[in-house]
C-alpha cells in the first residue's frame, strides 16, 4: 500500500510568553503512517492533544520536534522545514482539512466559499460552482441559500458549508476534525457515506470522532493519543 503520510518521533511544546516562558509538553514521540484508502481514526479523551496533532498534520502548528513526511508530487516533503508556499501548494493539491468550525468570509456567498477550492486550482468558474451546489444540496443545504453568506446559518449548516469544501476538494489527503459534532443523525449519515466514498476512492483519511457510532463506521483502526500529564 502506497504511505501518503508518515509521522515520526513528533513532539509539540507550547511556551506562553505571558507566564515567563512557561512551557507547556501536549505531544512527544508521536508515530503515524497512513496509506492511501485507508482511514485512521485518533483516539482518546479531551485534553489529550488530538486536535493539536491534526493542526501539526496541516501545518498550522509548527512541529517541536520530529518530522511529518507529506506525499505530494510522487515525493515526499518534511512539512515543518518546508517553504511557506511549498505548503500552501501542498494544502491546495494534497492536503485537505476540515475543522471544527467554519471561519466565516463576510460577504461572500456559501456557494463561492466552496467553489473557491476548486477555482483556485485553474477549473473554470462555471463548473466549479455547479459541482459546490450540487454538494451542497447533498448535505441539506437548500438553494435558495447558496447566494447568502454562511454568517446568517445556523451552526450546523455552516458546519456543513466546511464539510462541502474539505470534500470538494479532492485532496488525496484529508483532515477531519470534528466532522459531525454539530450534525444531526440524518446528516451525519450523509457525511460517513461521503468519507466511505473518499476512502473507497484512495483518499487517505486521518480524523477525530467522539461519536462512537461514527468513528466505528468509519475507521481502519484506531490511534490511541494519551495526555502527556497521564503518561508521567
Amino acid at each position: 500500500m502506497t504511505v501518503m503520510l508518515q509521522v515520526e518521533a513528533l513532539a509539540k511544546t507550547f511556551q506562553l510568553h505571558l507566564q515567563d516562558g512557561l512551557c507547556i509538553p501536549v505531544l512527544d514521540g508521536v508515530g503515524l503512517s497512513v496509506s492511501r484508502g485507508e482511514c485512521v481514526v485518533l483516539s482518546g479523551p479531551s485534553g489529550a492533544g488530538k486536535s493539536t496533532l491534526l493542526r501539526c498534520l496541516y501545518g498550522n502548528y509548527r512541529a517541536s520536534e520530529g518530522r511529518i513526511l507529506v506525499r505530494h508530487d510522487g515525493t515526499f516533503v518534511d512539512l515543518p522545514k518546508a517553504d511557506p508556499r511549498v505548503i500552501l501548494d501542498i494544502r491546495s493539491r494534497t492536503l485537505g482539512y476540515v475543522s471544527q468550525f467554519l471561519r466565516v468570509v463576510p460577504r461572500v456567498a456559501a456557494l463561492d466559499i466552496v467553489a473557491e477550492v476548486l477555482i483556485a486550482r485553474g477549473n473554470a468558474p462555471g463548473p466549479a460552482r455547479e459541482a459546490a451546489g450540487q454538494l451542497l444540496l447533498r448535505l441539506g443545504i437548500p438553494r435558495r441559500l447558496h447566494a447568502l453568506p454562511p454568517a446568517t446559518f445556523s451552526g450546523g449548516e455552516q458546519q456543513r458549508v466546511n464539510l462541502a469544501r474539505g470534500f470538494l476538494g479532492g485532496q488525496p489527503i484529508l483532515l477531519l476534525d470534528e466532522p459531525t459534532a454539530s450534525l444531526d443523525p440524518a446528516n451525519r449519515a450523509i457525511v460517513i457515506e461521503l468519507i466511505r466514498e473518499a476512502r473507497d476512492s484512495g483518499t487517505a483519511i486521518i480524523g477525530i470522532f467522539h461519536d462512537a457510532a461514527t468513528r466505528d463506521a468509519v475507521a481502519d483502526r484506531l490511534l490511541p493519543v494519551h495526555r502527556l500529564q497521564d503518561a508521567a
